[in-house]
């Protein structure tokens, strides 16, 4: 089979460039592998600052070398750096790694070597392909802290595939899809004069800011003001986001291994998306720059390609057999969240694993001794093996992957693109398109956005019908807005449970992904029965609250004015 067809030319030819001065260019050529392309790689900089850097993406619209001219170089000691020119290949280490790595084949060296790289202009499709990976780590811009109706040079921040706009609805795409943004930026207007006007809605500063003497709750009720706005302005984003369509752009960091670009680069360069291949030849140059030696074998003939082309063999005959098994099947109601599949004797199991380490037993030895413990014995056991968890950030130990549970959901897309990040588990999704139907948040229905809510919608399905028969279903799916259901699966064990569902039920969490993991806590309780694996979920919160990042914000408020000046 030959290789993935990817488009000609330059890859980047589609991306906006940025512009810096010539002062800015000899700084910015120290630190990054090039100047104008929208993936490079961060060099000749403490880790601390590039892990800063990569912090900041979250909150800000700035690319990342305008953040590091902006708000790191003053505080970066520069000098030595003059004669340093990152654009250039490191060609040193190519020679350090060629006999260990390319001769002998030890990909544990390829473990050795990371970078931390960044890959802007990507599209919310191309965001998941990029973070599939479990070991890597990712830091990507928000839908909650940014305003997304800004535009760039004049136009909105969304990918214009070159397949769509060569084809007969390209004029049509962009249209729309600007119309999509317009709708947007209405909505969040609307939502923040909302939430504004209706207080108790918008939750309360409550007292205790403004009770530490005369000059302390000037500042402090300053302080509260401020957190009041950005957790309206944060609610307000959330309330609209499922307006935005799934080809908006995002900015994400990547710090990962050798070993694991590896990965992604087959991954991607067998991927059926064009983006992601265009994109996965962008990442191999600037990678190249850094560690060639760990990526030699990707564009390989007979190493790397024959094995992106061994996966995407696989993907079409899958595509194939699926399609044909199930051509008459539609499908059928079911609920947003349900438990499929878990261990029925699995709490008996973890039980075993808590004791194994503590005592010279073998395990069924063990396992005998549980099945005869009074409940009294078994939560007495839990409640030692869990001990005091005074923060949801104390967690026990591996016991608890002893068991699992399987979750299948349909939810918006845009709670699937917070929950996909958590990397320990197994997590699979289906196309994107409108056919699931969409949700709408009571907050936009409480303003009386309703109806326009739903003409997007029904302009996203228009658009994507167009692009269907224009271009294939598979980028029409940029056209589809994030309010739309998406299906996946979800299959953890008790630990990552315990991580994922706690964090995800905070109060400052999104209510639709909050939906779905206190949900999944009630089915891991009541469904499977395990009440053990419940009780230990100690920090799950199932309060309902509309402001609920107001009470983060409050408390980011009271730190900075605890501050010395």
């Amino acid at each position: 089979m030959s290789p993935p067809t990817r488009p000609a030319g330059d890859p980047a030819v589609h991306y906006t460039a940025e512009t810096f001065t010539p002062a800015e260019q000899d700084i910015l050529r120290r630190y990054v592998t090039n100047l104008r392309q929208p993936v490079f790689a961060l060099v000749n900089l403490p880790e601390v600052v590039k892990g800063a850097l990569f912090a900041r993406y979250s909150r800000t619209h700035k690319s990342l070398r305008r953040l590091l001219l902006d708000e790191f170089v003053d505080d970066l000691d520069i000098s030595g750096d003059e004669t340093i020119d990152a654009t250039v290949g490191v060609a040193r280490a190519e020679q350090l790694y060629q006999r260990v790595f390319v001769e002998y084949g030890d990909d544990s060296v390829a473990q050795l070597g990371a970078v931390h790289l960044a890959c802007e202009q990507a599209s919310n499709l191309l965001t998941k392909i990029l973070e599939r990976g479990r070991l890597m780590s990712y830091l990507e811009q928000s839908t909650r802290y940014l305003a997304y109706d800004e535009r760039v040079q004049g136009r909105y921040r969304y990918h214009r595939p070159p397949g769509v706009m060569g084809s007969r609805a390209g004029t049509r795409f962009v249209g729309d899809v600007d119309r999509m943004f317009d709708a947007y930026g209405d909505m969040v207007r609307r939502m923040t004069a909302w939430l504004t006007e209706h207080p108790d809605a918008a939750g309360s500063t409550g007292s205790s800011i403004a009770a530490k003497g005369s000059t302390e709750s000037s500042v402090a009720a300053k302080g509260g003001d401020l957190a009041r706005r950005r957790a309206i302005r944060a609610q307000a984003f959330d309330a609209a986001r499922g307006l935005l369509p799934s080809a908006s752009l995002s900015n994400v960091g990547i710090f990962g291994s050798g070993q694991a670009y590896e990965a992604l680069l087959l991954r991607m360069r067998a991927h059926p998306l064009p983006e992601a291949r265009s994109y996965a030849d962008m990442m191999l140059t600037e990678l190249r720059k850094v560690i060639p030696s760990f990526l030699r074998r990707v564009d390989q003939p007979d190493r790397g390609i024959v094995w992106s082309d061994y996966l995407e063999a696989n993907r079409l005959a899958m595509s194939e057999f699926a399609a044909d098994l199930f051509s008459e099947d539609e499908p059928e109601s079911v609920p947003e969240v349900l438990l499929t599949d878990w261990d029925r004797s699995g709490e008996d199991k973890m039980l075993t694993a808590m004791l194994y380490p503590y005592t010279s037993l073998g395990e069924p030895q063990i396992a005998a001794r549980v099945d005869q413990m009074t409940e009294a014995e078994r939560m007495e056991l839990v409640e030692r093996y869990c001990g005091e968890r005074t923060n949801r950030r104390h967690r026990p130990g591996r016991a608890l992957e002893r068991i699992d549970y399987r979750f299948d959901v349909l939810a918006d897309y845009g709670s699937f693109r917070d929950l996909q990040r958590h990397r320990l588990l197994t997590i699979e999704w289906q196309p994107l398109g409108p056919q699931h139907g969409y949700s709408v948040p009571a907050l936009v229905d409480a303003a009386g956005g309703g109806e326009a809510y739903d003409g997007v919608m029904e302009l996203s399905a228009e658009l994507y019908d167009a692009l269907t028969e224009a271009v294939g279903a598979l980028e029409a799916s940029y056209a589809v807005s994030m309010a739309y259901r998406v299906r996946y699966s979800m299959q953890f064990n008790a630990r990552e449970a315990m991580h994922l569902i706690e964090l995800r039920s905070q109060p400052q969490g999104h209510d639709d992904y909050r939906r779905i993991v206190t949900e999944m806590y009630r089915q891991i309780a009541d469904k499977a029965g395990h009440r053990a694996v419940a009780a230990m979920l100690t920090h799950v919160d199932l309060s309902e609250g509309i402001l609920g990042r107001l009470g983060a914000e409050e408390a980011t408020a009271r730190r900075r004015s605890a501050e010395p000046a």
